[in-house]
This record gives C-alpha cells, structure tokens and sequence, in this order.
C-alpha cells in the first residue's frame, strides 16, 4: 500500500550459463516485488566485464539489444528501493569496480549499520566515494586488503556489521555472502547443464528451471570457480540465525521458501494464529492484497467465517500514484484497491493486513469499506505492532513515521476508524513460522546487531 515497507532490494546471480544476462534478466523479474526503483544486471566473459543498469522497473530498463550487449557466462543483477543513501543513477547497482588488477562487480540486498564509521576510516586514508550507498564500502575494503583474492574478501566482511547478501563478481568466479546474523535471505540453486545460481528468493530459482541446493549459511561466503562450489566461514564471532521476521510476513513471495519454511504456509498459520488470540464475530473475511491473502485464508478456516475477495487491486496502476502529496495519496488510495460492494454490503467484516506502519492505508481502506455499505470493520493485523525503526535494509527508519510507537491499540483503533483493531503476539508469529530464529526488533527493540550511530541518526530524523 502507500504507507507500506519498503524491502531495499533483492539480488540474483547466475555463472556457467551462456545465456547469463537472459537468466539474471528472468531471476530480476520475478524478483521486481523487493524492488521497483531500480534496476542493473553485470555480466562477464572471462575477460571482460559488461554492464547495463538504470532507473524504473526490470521491463523498462532491460529489451533485447540491452541484454544481447551483455556478453558471458556468469551475472549478477539488482533490484532496489532507495533506503541508506538514498536514490539516484549514481546508487544503482551492481557497482562496477576497475582496478590495475582486473574489475569486479558488486551487489548488495541489505544495510550495513556500521556504514559511516567505516567510511569515516576510509576517508581519511584517502578514499573517495562516488555514491552515497553503503554497499560501496566493501569494494573499498577489498581495494585494501591484501592476500589471495577470497582471503582479502573475508577480511572485508569481517568489518562489516547489519545486514547484507552480497554478491561479488570477477572475471572468471563468482562470490556470494551472507550476514553473520542471517538477517537477509540467500539461496543456492544448481540448473541442469551445471550453472549455479543465487538469488534472494527460492522463487526466481523455479523461473529458470534450477533445484535448490541450500541457503547460504549465516557467516559463509561460498565461492564458484571452474564450475566448482568452495565454502568457507569468513567469520567467527556472533553467528546466530536471525532471519527478518518481514520476509515471511510481508516481503517475500508466497511461492518463496526462506530457510526451508514456506512463506504462503507460514501466513496461513499465522491468520489461524490471530483467531485463536482475537476472535471477532463477523460475516465475512477478506484480506488486503496481495500479501494478506494467505493470513485471510487462515484466518477464515481457523474462525469458520467464510472468506471471501472483498477488496479487489488494480495491478496496473504502477508507480506513477505513489507520490507524495496528501491528495496524490488519498487518490492512490482508491486507484489502487476498490471495495466489493456485493460482498461487504451490510456486512460484519474481519479485514486481514500483514502490518501497520503509518496508519494512514489502513484509515483509507477502513473508510473504503464502510463507503461501500460495510455494517462493522474490524481490523486484524498478521504482525505484531512495529514501534521500533528497522536498520537492517527497510525503509522505517525513523520513530517518527512508526503510528505504534505514539499511539496504543485503543488509539490506533480509533484513528483508523475501525470497531476492533488486534495485533497477533511475538509468540504467535513464532509459533505460525515455527521458528524461534527472527529478527523482531522492529516489533520489541530488541536488535540483532550494534547500532552504532543509527539510532541516534533516527531519533534526530525523526523530530
């Protein structure tokens, strides 16, 4: 919606594949819903590196003469939203690097939280960034380290601190990394003719027709070569097992597996979960598309209400409506989703979302629904309240555009317009993802990782 999170990005690589760019091209398409600002696929020939990136969707920046001019067997490619560092040509990637000692690619879906200390230090040792992306440490560092290339990376990410899946390209190999912390997602896949594959989501594996093999372990780096896998901890210190509690609940596709749990499952459970916490007695169910749709569904088996498609979405409305003056939005708004007057008319309706960041969707859409002849809307939310700011790679990052973090349910209720508002507990999306391992500090504050100056960077932003 148009108060929604943000995802920063997703990534996807691919290396012993003559059609590289084709497949990277298809992985970025199917991964476009963690990223529509921005586009850009890298490719190599063992000699040489090609590049193509621009602003706007994968099908407005990528046609066939751009991928033909990317020559090689091995890509990687990026779809972002702007968080750290903002929008803007200069921070789309991959970032091309070009050294006396050959060129390298990167790309990076996550947030380093230790970001401007380091740039601080570098700096000062007299490197200069062309972009204000966070991503661009790391070829800063690899620039300064010294030893055999995969040995110089690991000491690179060692120094680095969030969350982040990287993806580092040479010439002849191919290198992909996970956060100690294993706060954002990345897979392995192996296609038929021996190509290897990695990418943010399981779901861009189907598109081009590879099996998975694994996720990339927190604190690994693994590295393809002469169609050969090498793995290897680049660290030591602080491995956990913290996925983001929001891939399941709201970023990731429902088709996604994220460590082995499927996502669609995983909300299912989660709406059965928040009946059993909050019944309501009601007429019908519906959900808020897309990302609701499967909590809707556990919602109306576990309570017995049937469920049915009370809110429809235009899907071709496209980013042109999501701007950011008060009318544009109102507007946004009912361009975006209409109310089933038929369905909801004198009805009782239970209405699932995945989450409330700044309240103002959920108002529209309560008073969308109640236009359209709703007798009582109650509001049933598939995620824990967010109170705290996300530094991991979502675009919450201040308090101030956070409604729970002012107002408590009685409040929010209030300011919504609807007759009931309930939020599912920590311990119920725990039990509907059957996982102790998440991230949940955008719901309790509690933060996987160092903050350093992000913090005190949010609450100044936010006043």
């Amino acid at each position: 919606m148009l108060d929604e999170m943000h995802e920063e990005c997703g990534v996807f690589g691919i290396i012993g594949h003559e059609n590289a760019a084709n497949m990277c091209y298809y992985g970025l398409h199917c991964l476009q819903h963690r990223g529509q600002e921005a586009a850009g696929i890298m490719t190599t020939n063992g000699e040489r590196m090609f590049i193509h990136k621009g602003e706007g969707l994968v099908t407005e920046v990528f046609n066939n003469d751009k991928l033909k001019s990317l020559e090689g067997n091995a890509a990687i490619g990026h779809v972002r939203y702007s968080t750290a560092g903002g929008g803007g040509i200069l921070n789309v990637q991959p970032f091309l690097f070009k050294t006396l000692n050959g060129s390298m690619g990167i790309c990076h879906n996550g947030n380093l939280v230790n970001a401007n200390v380091l740039k601080m230090e570098l700096e000062e040792k007299g490197s200069i960034f062309s972009s204000s992306s966070d991503t661009e440490v790391l070829g800063h560092l690899l620039k300064r380290s010294k030893g055999r290339m995969i040995d110089r990376i690991c000491t690179s990410l060692d120094r680095l601190d969030g969350a982040f899946a990287f993806l580092i390209l040479i010439e002849d190999r191919l290198y992909a990394a996970r956060d100690r912390y294993g706060l954002r997602p990345l897979s392995i896949g192996v296609m038929s003719d021996g190509a290897y594959v990695f990418t943010s989501e399981t779901c861009a594996l189907d598109i081009v027709g590879a099996k998975f093999i694994r996720d990339v372990e927190p604190g690994e780096i693994v590295r393809i070569k002469d169609e050969q896998m090498l793995s290897m901890k680049y660290t030591s210190k602080n491995i956990t097992n913290k996925i983001c509690a929001m891939e399941y609940i709201y970023f990731s596709r429902p088709d996604s597996n994220i460590d082995g749990i499927n996502v669609h499952t995983s909300r299912k459970l989660a709406g059965k979960m928040l009946y059993q916490e909050s019944p309501v007695e009601a007429d019908v169910v519906i959900g808020v598309p897309d990302s609701s749709i499967s909590a809707a569904i556990g919602y109306s088996e576990e309570s017995g209400i049937p469920y049915e498609m009370g809110l429809i979405k235009n899907k071709y409305v496209g980013r042109t409506f999501i701007q950011p003056t008060q009318q544009m939005r109102e507007q946004g708004v009912r361009m975006k989703l209409s109310a089933v007057s038929s369905i909801v008319k004198d009805k009782r309706v239970v209405m699932i979302d995945d989450s409330i960041v700044r309240g103002t969707t959920s108002k529209r859409i309560v008073r969308l629904l109640k236009e359209a002849g709703a007798k009582e809307v109650h509001v049933r939310i598939a995620s824990p309240a967010i109170r705290f700011p996300c530094f991991y790679g979502v675009d919450t990052s201040t308090l101030e555009e956070l409604i729970s973090h002012h107002l408590n349910n009685d409040e929010l209720c209030k300011y919504i317009e609807a007759d009931s508002l309930a939020f599912i507990s920590e311990e119920g999306l725990e039990q509907s993802i059957h996982t102790s391992g998440l991230c949940l500090s955008c719901f309790n504050g509690d933060y996987a990782t160092p903050l350093y100056d992000s913090f005190d960077r949010a609450n100044k932003d936010g006043k």
